[in-house]
């Protein structure tokens, strides 16, 4: 990979690797301009690069833009866009094909969903939303995954195999583009002038046998003397790893045994009630082996005489086994291009594009938590269990308005939940591109409509209707109801919940999602007139959108008749209309101490139908003081409005990973350390009882989230200072061809940022200061358990965050043994603070350095990625060595484990990792084009740091590999 700034200055124009060097590096936006190096004067075609409309020398580009060539994507090993993007230093990670959740754990409160299946870009940590994806400078539509509308695009309907290069704009460009690209752009290139006819097969595996990927692609493209099409059709087939297949994602806590971490809703029931006729609490569950209703003594629960034992740590059901490291993901596409020049100066172009995406998700059997200590928010909580019921065996009706009783019963004999989604993508788009003269100058233009479609389909199957459950425990079973066996366990193994009893309470559950989008574009640039230092350029344009979306969950779901996670329908839409103008003021050149000053401006109007009007603007400069050194710098006002889940997101529940710290406030269970006595007494204030009974039965607490119509446009001010150097001494070393070194500072600040209350942060705030900020929303049953948690989604605080990004290009001479290349780049995360609101003010919480747990997210103070290549003859070889800093996650629940590094603050540091990737390509000296690959990555076996808050897997998915070596060969003829 490259930056595109860091190329050639100065004396290296003279350089025999500049025309290839132009081709890596020269950025297209609509419209079929070309690069072109003037071999007798070096004069260097302006072109349309990202992050500016107006067409300009692109080694003197004034944003900072990386520029990763097909090539770089095939050396990766990697056949998603998006896990490639990932990998990038200033990428903060995103959803990819290691998160395996899709609604078992409900639904984050942007209204989104849960994005099962996709893969997406987030740039300076500051979420995918706020990073513009666009195809050929054209807006892609955003992605569905059948439980929200996304504000993010799945770079999986993105083909890899009609990729030229990405470009990623490292900077604010609201005034440019529009909404949503505060933290960057990233602009996908097509291939256009394809002539010929490519094969290209793909296949890999993990060492330990899984994880198979296989690719294959078929381009055909021909140019005539006025048209160009290109054709390509693909298809990627992704297999899973389990998550009992690495020691690490086997249970609930890495690599303990012993029951911790574990789910009440187990396979022989956790029974916790008060016995009505003896007053006493029991807290039991089934002994081993019981067939038959099993014999309850009322006397002496859970003793000797009985079928019942105390319900303990290591009777808790471990979930982990089920679940999936790295989900499956098989996607076909058909993509096609063409362009016909109308006249030598007009072109117009058509394109269009189908994809379809297979991917599942797997959980473990859905459990049935009933009663009203259960916490889950909804019918379950209400569900009596009748004396009448045959499998009852306490003799007695258990009822929900006078017995604060739970039980959680996990049906093995049902198989796993497991989600299915198929997602279709449509996209058509066409328009006219071209130039004309005016006087001696020349202008620009384009006009583009484009046209598109995500929809998902999702089936889950191992669910059940809690309306059916309760019917099938209540007084009222009769007729075609078939009373449940709640209370059996796994009798002699096959479970005692029989098929009939299965088919009466289980459902196949449907649920789809879909977003539109429909766009049209008009740009026009040029020169206006001259002035001493240059001309005085322009850039203007108006777009036109249209955004709409649904999410239609099953009728069963929507009635609250489901035992799983709650959701309701969404559905809403808005239109754009917006205006922007760019000029670019030349003020100084050819001078002693300027070789080059310009300024550049940008204003953008976006008028929105669901709030209005907002502008934003930018301001930007380029100094060369020598022809070899280059600062610049801008200043950005930034603008995301809320997207479609955002605001119209209905209520839905989410199962978030929260440690109540309530929760054994005297420490009685599994050696916990007492709650000092200030957070015993704010407990008792919330209702919790002060005896210490209350122990929190899940490591989940529902929390409920939704959308709000009355939110605001985020609002960002963005700076970038930077600098780069071409070494123009390098021409009297005779081992330096070229070296290059880019530096840039950025900042961003948001106001009125689009968000939830941080769950866990607003739980403990509560707690430890019994702010009514905080506190409100939040209710406890009279046992103490958390049964409502309200987090509605508000314009609610601000993020601040900077950095610095860092990068060096090394090209020796060519020598007998080959020519080298090093390209080394680094970000380094200065500060990450989200402000957190409570009725007093605000509260800055620092994240660099820290990993969130769940929603899991490392913010590693230094990324590096550093590339080393050999060119001999016909191959080439490549190292990539990856490292992460280390990260501090918060271990609270731990103690005395000896998992956390500092137990005393728990406190948990994982360490700094470092992966190495391996490839070699051999191209055949043939009159086809023929390659061989092969590569390793994670060739040391470096194991992934072990993530104890993670929500799953044991490690944080948005940052580090699924652990093990990949290894894989890919294969390409052109003809």
């Amino acid at each position: 990979m490259q930056h595109l700034d860091v190329r050639f200055y100065g004396k290296s124009f003279n350089k025999v690797a500049l025309p290839a060097a132009l081709a890596s590096c020269f950025l297209f936006s609509t419209s079929p301009v070309y690069a072109q190096a003037n071999g007798a004067n070096d004069t260097i075609e302006e072109v349309s690069v990202t992050g500016t409309r107006i067409r300009q020398d692109p080694l003197s580009q004034g944003s900072p833009v990386t520029t990763l060539t097909a090539e770089d994507l095939d050396r990766s090993g990697l056949t998603s866009v998006g896990d490639f993007l990932q990998r990038l230093t200033a990428s903060g990670g995103g959803l990819n094909s290691r998160f395996n959740s899709s609604g078992n754990f409900g639904f984050p409160p942007d209204g989104g969903g849960i994005g099962a299946g996709a893969s997406q870009i987030d740039l300076r940590y500051l979420g995918s939303n706020r990073t513009l994806v666009l195809v050929d400078g054209v807006r892609w539509v955003n992605g569905s995954s059948a439980s929200g509308v996304s504000s993010a695009v799945d770079l999986n309907t993105i083909p890899t195999a009609i990729i030229e290069r990405i470009e990623v704009l490292e900077d604010g460009a609201s005034s440019i583009y529009g909404s949503d690209a505060i933290a960057g752009v990233v602009n996908i290139i097509t291939k256009k002038d394809f002539d010929g006819f490519e094969i290209e097969a793909y296949s890999g595996a993990y060492d330990e046998g899984d994880g198979e990927s296989n690719e294959i692609n078929l381009s055909i493209g021909t140019i005539g003397d006025r048209s160009r099409i290109f054709l390509n059709i693909g298809y990627v087939n992704a297999n899973d790893v389990l998550a009992a297949d690495r020691d690490q994602a086997s249970t609930p806590i890495p690599f303990v045994t012993n029951g911790l971490g574990g789910s009440s809703g187990t396979p022989q029931g956790r029974f916790f009630f008060t016995d009505p006729n003896t007053g006493l609490q029991v807290d039991c569950t089934i002994n081993d082996g019981v067939t038959g209703v099993p014999r309850y003594d009322a006397a002496n629960p859970c003793g000797p005489n009985d079928d019942f034992s105390p319900f303990t740590t290591a009777d808790r059901f471990n979930f982990s086994p089920f679940n999936l490291v790295l989900a499956p993901n098989e996607r076909t596409n058909i993509y096609t291009q063409a362009q016909y020049d109308l006249t030598p100066s007009t072109t117009f172009y058509l394109k269009g594009l189908f994809n379809n995406r297979k991917s599942t998700n797997q959980a473990a059997p859905e459990p049935l938590f009933i009663g009203p200590e259960a916490g889950n928010g909804n019918l379950l909580d209400t569900i009596s269990v009748d004396a009448s019921n045959p499998f009852n065996p306490f003799g007695f009706t258990l009822d929900a308005n006078t017995n604060p009783f739970f039980f959680g019963r996990r049906p093995l004999e049902g198989g796993p939940r497991v989600f299915e989604q198929d997602v279709n993508t449509f996209y058509v788009g066409a328009g006219l591109q071209g130039q004309f003269e005016l006087g001696d100058r020349n202008f620009y233009w384009d006009v583009n409509f484009a046209r598109s479609e995500n929809r998902a389909d999702q089936i889950k199957t191992g669910g059940y209707n809690s309306a059916r459950i309760q019917e099938a425990l209540g007084p009222d079973c009769t007729g075609s109801c078939v009373p449940l066996n709640l209370f059996g366990g796994q009798g002699d193994g096959n479970g005692t919940i029989t098929q009939e009893q299965l088919d009466f309470i289980s459902f196949v559950q449907k649920d789809v999602s879909e977003q539109e989008l429909s766009n049209v574009t008009a740009n026009i640039s040029g020169d206006l007139f001259q002035l001493p230092a240059g001309p005085f350029a322009f850039a203007a344009g108006i777009e036109y959108r249209e955004q709409d979306g649904f999410f239609q969950p099953d009728a069963v779901v929507v009635a609250g008749e489901s035992a799983g996670v709650q959701s309701t329908p969404t559905r809403g839409g808005f239109d754009i209309e917006e205006y922007y103008l760019e000029l670019q003021i030349p003020i100084l050149e050819n001078l002693p101490g300027a070789d080059l000053l310009d300024l550049s401006l940008a204003i953008r109007n976006s008028d929105y139908s669901t709030f209005g009007s907002e502008s934003t603007s930018k301001v930007g400069f380029k100094y060369r003081p020598v022809s070899n050194i280059l600062l610049r710098g801008s200043f950005s006002e930034g603008l995301r409005a809320p997207g479609i889940g955002e605001l119209f997101g209905s209520a839905a529940r989410f199962d978030q990973t929260l440690a109540d710290p309530c929760s054994d406030i005297l420490g009685t269970q599994n050696g916990a350390i007492p709650a000092d006595p200030q957070t015993v007494a704010n407990c008792a204030a919330l209702g919790v009882p002060v005896d210490g009974s209350y122990v929190q039965f899940n490591p989940q607490i529902s929390v409920t989230t939704g959308g709000n119509r009355e939110l605001q446009p985020e609002e960002s001010d963005s700076i970038t200072l930077g600098f780069v150097y071409d070494a123009d001494w390098v021409d009297s070393q005779d081992w330096i061809e070229q070296f290059t070194v880019e530096g840039t500072y950025y900042e961003h600040e948001i106001d009125g940022a689009i968000q939830a209350l941080d769950a866990q942060v607003q739980l403990e705030g509560c707690i430890s200061t019994l702010d009514s900020g905080l506190c409100n929303g939040i209710t406890r049953t009279s046992g103490g358990v958390i049964n409502g948690f309200s987090n509605q989604l508000t314009n609610i605080g601000g993020i601040e965050t900077s950095g610095y990004d860092l990068s060096f290009v090394y090209l020796s001479p060519t020598y007998s043994f080959g020519q080298i290349k090093l390209t080394w780049q680094n970000t380094f995360l200065d500060e990450y603070i989200e402000q957190v609101p409570t009725s007093t003010g605000f509260i800055d919480v620092h994240l660099e350095g820290t990993e969130t747990g769940d929603p899991e997210q490392a913010y590693p103070e230094l990324k590096s990625t550093l590339t080393s290549e050999l060119f001999y003859d016909n191959w080439a070889f490549a190292a990539t060595f990856r490292y992460i800093d280390e990260v501090t996650e918060d271990c609270t629940g731990l103690d005395g484990l000896g998992l956390c590094s500092n137990e005393a603050e728990e406190l948990n540091v994982l360490e700094d990792t470092l992966y190495v990737d391996l490839a070699a390509t051999w191209s055949l000296p043939t009159e086809q084009e023929i390659t061989l690959s092969a590569g390793v990555l994670n060739v040391t076996d470096e194991d992934s740091p072990t993530c104890f808050s993670c929500a799953l897997n044991g490690f944080d998915a948005t940052t580090y590999d699924v652990p093990g070596v990949f290894s894989y060969l890919r294969f390409n003829i052109k003809l």
